[in-house]
C-alpha cells in the first residue's frame, strides 16, 4: 500500500488539511485531491443526485449490494500517484469487505473497487480527463461516465498505465452491457439515463 499510516499527523499533510478546510466552509461542495491539485465541485443539482438514484436501481437489483459487493455513493478512493491524492467518485461498485481497505482521511484503498461512476457538473472537463488518468493510475476495473455535456456514456475499461486501453462511448438508443467482472450482469439503457440526468432549464 503506498499511502503513509493514518496515525501519521495531518501537519504533515498540508493538502488534505486545506481539502478538509474547504469542506468544512463549503458545506455540500464536494472537494477531492487529484494530481497535486485541489479540484472543488459546486453542490449537485436535482438531476444530478435524480439519476444517481435512478442508476443505483440495475446494480441492486442483480444482487450486488449483498455478501460480496456493496453498491455506495460518495466513498472516497485512495490515489496511489500522488502522496495526499484522493477522488470521491459519485457511485461505486466496491467488494463487501472494502472497510477493511481503509487507507486515510475517509478513503479506501482502490483494490477493493470495481467500478467507479461519475456524473458531469459544471467542471465535466475533471471527468472525461482528470479522473480517467487517476483511476487508469489506480487499476480501477471499469469508469462509467454519465457525460451530461455531450449527451453520451462513457464507459472505460482495461486500465493500462494512464490511460484505459478500452474507451467506448455510447448515444441514445443503445443498451449497454456493463463487465461481468464486476460481479453481475447489469445493463444500463443509455436513453433512459441520460434523459433522468438532464438539468431543466433556468426559470426566467
Amino acid at each position: 500500500m503506498s499511502a503513509a499510516p493514518a496515525e501519521r499527523p495531518h501537519s504533515e499533510w498540508p493538502l488534505l488539511d486545506e481539502a478538509n478546510r474547504l469542506m468544512e466552509r463549503l458545506p455540500g461542495y464536494r472537494v477531492e485531491v487529484i494530481g497535486g491539485q485541489i479540484i472543488v465541485t459546486p453542490p449537485a443539482d436535482g438531476a444530478h443526485a435524480e439519476v444517481l438514484t435512478d442508476l443505483m436501481v440495475p446494480f441492486l437489483t442483480t444482487g450486488l449490494h449483498g455478501e460480496q459487493a456493496r453498491v455506495v455513493q460518495g466513498v472516497g478512493l485512495w490515489l496511489p500517484e500522488g502522496r495526499e491524492d484522493y477522488a470521491v467518485p459519485d457511485l461505486a461498485v466496491v467488494d463487501a469487505d472494502f472497510k477493511d481497505h481503509y487507507v486515510e482521511n475517509n478513503c479506501y484503498d482502490p483494490v477493493a473497487f470495481r467500478l467507479v461512476l461519475d456524473v458531469t457538473s459544471s467542471n465535466y472537463q475533471s471527468d472525461l480527463r482528470t479522473k480517467v488518468t487517476a483511476y487508469a493510475q489506480a487499476k480501477v476495473p471499469v469508469y462509467v461516465i454519465v457525460d451530461r455535456k455531450h449527451t453520451r456514456l462513457h464507459v472505460l475499461t482495461d486500465p493500462a498505465g494512464n490511460e484505459y486501453a478500452t474507451h467506448r462511448v455510447h448515444a441514445p438508443g443503445e443498451l449497454v452491457t456493463l463487465p461481468e467482472s464486476i460481479g453481475a450482469k447489469v445493463t444500463l439503457d443509455v436513453a433512459a439515463v441520460l434523459a433522468a440526468a438532464e438539468p431543466k432549464p433556468a426559470q426566467t
